[in-house]
């Protein structure tokens, strides 16, 4: 896999949100640019103006000859410039070398594949850095009664996860995820009502009211938590994690567990692994659902395994 590309030669086209991490990346696009020079890249720098835009500029640069992909962002650029790379249909996915400057608040899926959380670090290893593959995932859901899809790299979350991040994107906050997650939980926990549904994977079927429903290829998400630590993002599988009926004290004990990797612990927790997993509401209210940090919509969702669909850099 490796010698097909030579990334500290080859030209590279690069995606940069300059809204990401807050500003911070708008803000450090020169000095970004500078340092690439020094270091002797060959690129051509453009910037997203929209939500989505990341994904047509994916299709311009591999229209005008492009095989290396930069992204300038965090966790919801890697995700547009992902979605790129999937959907477009001119060349293989695989053909396509990526790599993320991670600039977001988050960076949570960096934290999987152990890529340097400071973009000055990242840069300087790149030419020697090493090409891997992971799987990607692709949800169907409905929004607004319509039916769409979407890849995502990271975790998707259903039921209380999804309604926080839809929360979430009504505000702008300026302190760490992390904390701020924590105060959405004490904020909005008692607003939320479970809802009923249905989890239909791999033969199993699982009929309850769901606290939350995380799907990963990755393990971390929201700041540094772990839904799925037992996910394995090039195993061709999700890891599936079921919280049921747990009640809002537990939530707010077990929150902490959740940043170490031990929600499970939990009775009414359950880790599992599946090749392609639906979810169906019961009743009239249906579940939302996120992926990679961004509310989409609601079931019925579906989730569909893309084996080793990205080629990307890795330390």
């Amino acid at each position: 896999m490796k010698e097909k590309f030579l990334h500290n030669t080859n030209p590279w086209w690069i995606i940069l949100n300059p809204a990401a991490g807050n500003g911070k990346a708008g803000k450090l696009a020169n000095d970004i640019q500078q340092l690439l020079k020094e270091n002797n890249f060959t690129f051509t720098l453009v910037e997203t103006e929209y939500h989505q835009h990341a994904i047509e500029l994916v299709a311009s640069g591999i229209q005008k000859g492009f095989r290396q992909i930069m992204a300038i962002g965090g966790d919801g650029t890697n995700n547009e410039v992902i979605n790129g790379i999937l959907q477009q249909q001119q060349i293989p996915s695989t053909d396509i070398l990526y790599t993320l400057l991670p600039l977001g608040t988050g960076n949570d899926w960096i934290k999987t594949h152990g890529i340097p959380n400071n973009y000055k670090k990242w840069i300087l290893k790149i030419p020697s850095a090493q090409v891997v593959q992971q799987d990607i995932g692709l949800v169907t859901y409905h929004n607004n009664g319509k039916k769409e899809q979407r890849y995502f790299a990271n975790v998707a979350g259903l039921a209380y996860d999804a309604y926080l991040t839809k929360v979430k994107a009504e505000r702008s906050p300026k302190i760490l995820p992390a904390i701020y997650y924590l105060w959405l939980v004490l904020v909005y926990l008692f607003k939320y009502k479970l809802k009923k549904a249905k989890v239909c994977f791999d033969g199993e079927e699982v009929e309850d009211l769901f606290y939350t429903i995380n799907i990963g290829i990755c393990r971390y998400s929201g700041g540094g938590m772990q839904f799925v630590p037992h996910a394995v993002s090039d195993d061709g599988r999700f890891a599936l994690t079921m919280a049921r009926q747990v009640s809002k004290l537990d939530v707010l004990l077990y929150t902490p567990n959740i940043f170490a990797g031990k929600l499970a612990k939990h009775d009414l927790v359950t880790e599992h692994f599946a090749k392609s997993i639906r979810v169906e509401s019961v009743g009239e209210e249906p579940t939302m659902v996120e992926v990679d940090g961004e509310y989409l919509g609601e079931t019925p969702v579906e989730f569909f395994m893309m084996e080793l669909g990205l080629c990307f850099l890795c330390p």
